[in-house]
This record gives structure tokens, sequence and C-alpha cells, in this order.
């Protein structure tokens, strides 16, 4: 055997040969025996499920959606409502009657809370709203005037007027002449007509501003001074001050209230 008597002097070389081909069975066996995995495995919501019902428990009809809601048991909110309040009563009139501060503003006030108090309940919806009246009451108690400046509804209207007509006899004026003013009557569940705070009606109104510039373009020129503020004598003081009732504490709680809504932060009224 002149082949492998070539590598007997070689005894490195056989032992190489033997090693190689030892690992390579070794790998061969491996490959054969052991399961092969997938490379991509299936996840358990990859697996889509089908399931057959029978036909026969399939519905026929299916019925539609509004039947379907209106079988079910849905809430509706019921309209807020306010009551018509109480018509002032004759120590409210009486003392109305007499108070001659600022207009005579404890007849204005009893005046709008008797034709409040004729229009009925009030609801939220469509009829709610306000109206705006110029009165002019002679001084023996009688409407003389109504004018509407303006109104959010039809129906706050109507019913005001309605109340106004058929309002009974009412005390003559406090100061004994025709009494003008402005008025806004609220028919609505939200709004709330509390009772006016008179202790700030002895301090004199501050004048209102005019430009002192102003000039119509024919009139000489010339700065026109502000009026100043009136100041009430101590004898004309201590008389107004006798005329001031004890303010309630509904008139007290709605003043801080419109003082909060108007000038407060909007962090203390977390409801708006």
């Amino acid at each position: 055997m002149p082949f492998f008597n070539r590598f007997k002097s070689h005894p490195q070389f056989i032992l190489r040969v033997a090693l190689f081909l030892s690992i390579a069975l070794h790998i061969g066996f491996i490959w054969i025996w052991i399961p092969a995995k997938d490379p991509y495995p299936k996840k358990l919501e990859d697996t889509v499920v089908v399931q057959l019902n029978d036909p026969k428990e399939i519905p026929k009809k299916i019925e539609p959606l509004e039947s379907a809601l209106a079988a079910q048991d849905l809430s509706i909110k019921n309209p807020a409502t306010q009551a018509a309040p109480a018509a002032p009563t004759a120590e409210e009139w009486a003392f109305a009657a007499k108070y001659t501060l600022k207009n005579s503003k404890g007849y204005r006030h009893s005046w709008g809370q008797q034709v409040r108090s004729m229009m009925g309940t009030a609801t939220e919806g469509a009829d709610q709203g306000q109206v705006r009246f110029k009165i002019q009451i002679a001084p023996n108690g009688s409407i003389d005037k109504v004018d509407t400046l303006w109104k959010t509804s039809d129906v706050a209207e109507k019913l005001a007027r309605q109340a106004i007509q058929t309002m009974p006899p009412l005390p003559p004026t406090p100061t004994g002449q025709p009494l003008i003013f402005e008025k806004t009557i609220s028919f609505s569940p939200f709004a709330d007509d509390a009772p006016p705070i008179y202790r700030d009606d002895c301090l004199p109104d501050p004048p209102a501003f005019n430009n002192p510039f102003a000039w119509d373009g024919t009139s000489p020129q010339e700065i026109k001074k502000n009026k100043t503020l009136e100041t009430l004598s101590p004898e004309a003081l201590a008389a107004c001050l006798k005329q001031l009732p004890q303010d309630s504490i509904e008139a007290e709680s709605a003043h801080d209230q419109r003082q909060l809504d108007q000038w407060g932060s909007s962090k203390l009224n977390q409801s708006k």
C-alpha cells in the first residue's frame, strides 16, 4: 500500500484528519435527530377561531336602531322651574311709600316684585327671558305710561303687561311727584330679584364725567369743568340716616354675590 506508506512519516496529519472526521459525524447526527424550529412562531392572538352557528339561531329580522334605542331606559332631564315670588307685604309697601332716597328705591323694587309675583312660574325653555320697561307712575300711584325698551322673550313681555294692567292699587309715590324709572323683569328659573342694599343711599352720587374738551364746532371754545361731588350738610345727613332701614340677610348675601360675580377671581368661582 504505497499510498498509506507515504503518510506513515506524518502522524500529526493523520490525527488532524481523524479529528475532523469525528467532528463532522457528530454535527451530522445532531442535525438529523434535533427537530427544526419554526423561525416565525405564531402568537396566540394571531390565531383566528371561526365558529359556525346553527342557521336556526340566526334572527330572521334585525330591529331598526330607533326601536332599539326606544327600548332602553333613558332618563330625561326635567326642565328647571321657579315659582313666582310672594307679593310685597303691607309693611313693605308702607316702607316703600315713605322712602324717598335714590329715586324712591324701595318703591321701585316693590313695584317690580309685585309684577313678577303675578306672572306665575317660570320654566326653563324658549319662553324664559327678560323685558325692560320705562315706567311713569302718577303721584297717586296710578300707572300713566309703560314703554318696552327691549325684550328677549315675547312671553315674558306679555305676562308682565298683563300683570301691570291687573295690578292692585298702589300707594302714592314717596315724593308726591311723578315717579319715572326703568325696570327689568326677569322671567327665568335662574333669576333672583333679591332686596336691594340701602346702607349707602345717603352717600352722594358721583357726578357724571363729561369731556371738558368737547366742542360742537360753532360755539366759543372753552374748557368745561366737571361738576364736583356734592356733600350733605350735617343736618341733612342726620335726616337721611333716619330713613335707612336694616338691611336683610338676603340683601347682604345677594350684594356679596353680585360683587363676586363682577370683581371676583375665576379661581374662586369654579362653577363657571
